[in-house]
């Protein structure tokens, strides 16, 4: 068996580089603090685990032969994406933690999973991942636990910069400048990764 070094490297590269969810995630932590954005944090590396092991097992082959499938999921993906970057831009500016009972730009763990079923990046990885890494000696099962193990401490890394970020914003006006950045960032993220 090959070691498993590479794939933790590609599987760190993945989930660390900025991307939809990381977006959201530091959003959502930024806004209402660490603990309230960590079912993100578990449902995006969940998530992005399941996808590879979907494609891994070839369960997504009837995905990859029907490209109006694939297209649907792109347009749902994109428009959800969408709506969840004008509900951040729109977000009222004052910094809020997860005990003022706000939900609003709080995914759970099962959104934030399903949103990896419809994130062009996340399918791109679990592809790539498995051209490369699939059928080298170790079980996709593995690999998809590989890759959660290695997704949660990256994911929540952005989760830690978004709440790091809250204490320097304190101002409106800043917090208000730091949603629309952010809003912005998820937008050209998700459209780049539809399109790119």
């Amino acid at each position: 068996m090959e070691s498993l070094l590479p794939f933790v490297l590609f599987a760190l590269v993945a989930s660390i580089t900025p991307g939809p969810t990381n977006v959201l995630v530091l959003a959502c932590a930024s806004r209402h603090g660490l603990a309230a954005a960590l079912p993100m944090v578990v449902g995006a590396a969940g998530g992005a685990a399941s996808v590879l092991l979907l494609v891994g097992t070839g369960l997504a082959r009837p995905l990859a032969a029907h490209p109006t499938v694939r297209l649907l999921m792109a347009a749902v993906g994109l428009a959800w994406l969408t709506v969840l970057a004008v509900q951040l831009w729109r977000a009222a500016p004052a910094v809020r933690r997860s005990d003022d009972g706000d939900r609003r730009g709080r995914l759970g763990v099962i959104a934030t999973a399903g949103l990896q079923w419809v994130n062009p990046k996340a399918w791109m990885m679990a592809l790539a991942a498995t051209g490369v890494f699939a059928g080298k000696g170790w079980p996709i099962t593995v690999l998809a636990g590989v890759f959660l193990l290695v997704a949660l401490p990256c994911v929540l890394a952005w989760a830690g910069l978004g709440a790091g970020a809250a204490r320097w914003i304190e101002d409106p006006r800043w917090m208000r400048r730091f949603n629309r950045g952010m809003a912005l960032l998820l937008l050209l993220s998700a459209w780049a990764a539809a399109f790119w």
